[in-house]
């Protein structure tokens, strides 16, 4: 009687098996892969690559197959038989034993547009998130499973929900939806992977920001900072309950950041001279008309100098003298800093209005993103092993350093809120460093790289004494120190978030043979 029972539910397996078959036969770009993996599943090459933004999330690449299905652990090895039996010769039902056919399932998951997630062994939770790695949208087929987050996620931009009770449906659903709403759909599993799946602290840091938004429920975040770039791990509400606060959804809501800027000017040298760099660049700043107002941030040992040692301008000129005294300090969130945007400046950096006036104009398009002067890049030095630092001129860069930057004032709480106290204590302890920590920070943010200004390549810390605090630049140790860092930093995030880029923004008639009285920064082309 055992035997027989075994022999009935082998029976009636296979006729499903057949149902299946029949109701797919007639989609010639079906199929359907039978995989005995039983110990590959669980294996470490099979469960833990890492998601990338690659061709599956920024376009909608041809693929080889509509469907995809992995069926795991097939129970009786005359089911396998009896399906190569069935198999006609020309038969979109393509029937494969893992070990016989070598087909490389991650291969097929990316050249798949859907995948079906069945019910399983473990609700097809693996399935599940293969699917959502691959780009491979998931084609939900099991009533009452509970997704994933579905407190604060929206699935539906993910995944399409099925009916198991309506399986002979699924084919003519899924073909009815159109490309547009297709590469949507691969682009979003692609966000939700990478920002709350590709790793177990991701997980966990998920978790446990869904149960602080349940108690602090006036603060919790809404729905659309959870389902739109940069995600609910960066869009922290304590910073602000309005979205339109942060940087990343001006375009979303439709407004503009506010139209002017706060420039922060960080001093480390005592006042001796009125022809010091510092003062020439509040000068050439507070003449901008996007300028708000400047905040010296004092971090000298020597005492404050009197109010008359300043130049009179147009705009407001705070002083601020910083508690400790460290690097860090020059991306605290004061509250004196009302505007959207923030001109960060080292106190020997020289700039004219002009180049001022262009760099926030630029901002204003990219308001999520450094935009600036001094350009630096990164490398993998494969020799070591280690990822290197470099400032020679080359064809790319993956940063612009804070000495003549412009971003959002929201990174100044994100880097004092969001990042380890760990990597500021170092910071601080090398008095270096703090600018590639801050792109670090807003590439984590964005995925993308910094946006450079200008031909201009010079940055002018050198203009300061050596005996200057300032003349950090020139200690030998400066250079291996920030190599250090490089890789400290990129240890923490658990990846080089750093992006290339080949792109410069000039002004449109820049060089360009025209009358000079046509262009509006005509100040440019002279510097």
């Amino acid at each position: 009687k055992p035997r027989r029972k075994s022999e009935v539910i082998i029976f009636f397996r296979l006729l499903c098996y057949c149902l299946l078959f029949t109701v797919y036969y007639s989609f010639a770009s079906l199929i359907v892969e039978f995989l005995h993996f039983a110990n590959l599943s669980h294996g470490p090459d099979w469960n833990l690559w890492r998601a990338t933004f690659g061709p599956w999330a920024t376009c909608l690449t041809p693929v080889l197959y509509i469907f995809l299905s992995s069926q795991t652990h097939i129970p009786h090895v005359v089911i396998v038989n009896a399906l190569f039996l069935l198999m006609p010769l020309n038969s979109p039902l393509m029937v494969c034993v893992y070990c016989l056919c070598r087909y490389d399932y991650k291969e097929m998951l990316h050249n798949s547009t859907f995948c079906l997630v069945p019910r399983g062994r473990r609700l097809g939770s693996f399935r599940f998130l293969e699917a959502l790695q691959a780009a491979c949208v998931p084609v939900m087929l099991s009533n009452g499973w509970e997704l994933p987050f579905s407190e604060i996620i929206d699935w539906n931009t993910a995944a399409v929900i099925g009916d198991e009770r309506l399986l002979l449906q699924i084919p003519t659903t899924v073909r009815s939806i159109h490309q547009d709403k297709i590469l949507s759909l691969r682009q979003q599993t692609q966000f939700l992977w990478e920002a709350y799946f590709s790793s177990v602290e991701k997980i966990v840091l998920t978790t446990l920001e869904i149960i602080q938004d349940r108690v602090l429920e006036h603060g919790s975040r809404s729905s659309m900072m959870w389902n739109s770039h940069p995600g609910g791990l960066f869009a922290l509400p304590q910073y602000s309950g309005y979205l339109g606060d942060f940087p990343f959804y001006y375009a979303t809501l439709g407004i503009k950041p506010y139209p002017k800027f706060t420039a922060v000017i960080h001093a480390v040298s005592p006042l001796v001279s009125q022809s010091q760099p510092i003062l020439k660049l509040l000068v050439a700043v507070a003449k901008s008309q996007y300028c708000s107002q400047i905040i010296v941030l004092w971090n000298c040992d020597k005492p404050l100098p009197a109010k008359h040692r300043w130049p009179a301008t147009s705009v407001p000129v705070i002083v601020i003298e910083g508690e400790n005294k460290v690097m860090s300090s020059r991306f605290l969130p004061y509250e004196t800093i009302v505007t959207d945007a923030v001109l960060s400046l080292d106190e020997d950096t020289v700039l004219s209005t002009t180049e001022v006036d262009f760099a926030f104009t630029v901002w204003q398009s990219f308001p999520e993103r450094i935009v600036g002067y001094p350009a630096r890049s990164h490398f993998w030095d494969s020799n070591k092993e280690r990822w290197g630092y470099t400032s020679k001129w080359t064809n790319d860069y993956s940063m612009v350093l804070t000495g003549a930057a412009i971003y959002h004032r929201y990174y100044h709480y994100l880097y004092t809120n969001y990042l380890p106290t760990s990597l500021k204590s170092m910071v601080d302890q090398l008095a270096n460093c703090e600018d590639i920590l801050m792109n670090f920070l807003v590439s984590a943010v964005t995925k993308l790289p910094p946006i450079k200004v200008t031909q201009k390549k010079q940055y002018k810390e050198t203009m300061m004494g050596q005996s200057s605090r300032a003349s950090r630049w020139a200690d030998p140790d400066h250079f291996a120190q920030r190599q250090t860092c490089m890789n400290k930093f990129a240890s923490w995030f658990g990846a080089m978030p750093l992006v290339h880029s080949q792109m410069r923004l000039d002004p449109v008639l820049f060089k360009d043979q025209v009358s000079i009285l046509r262009k509006k920064y005509r100040d440019i082309e002279r510097l």
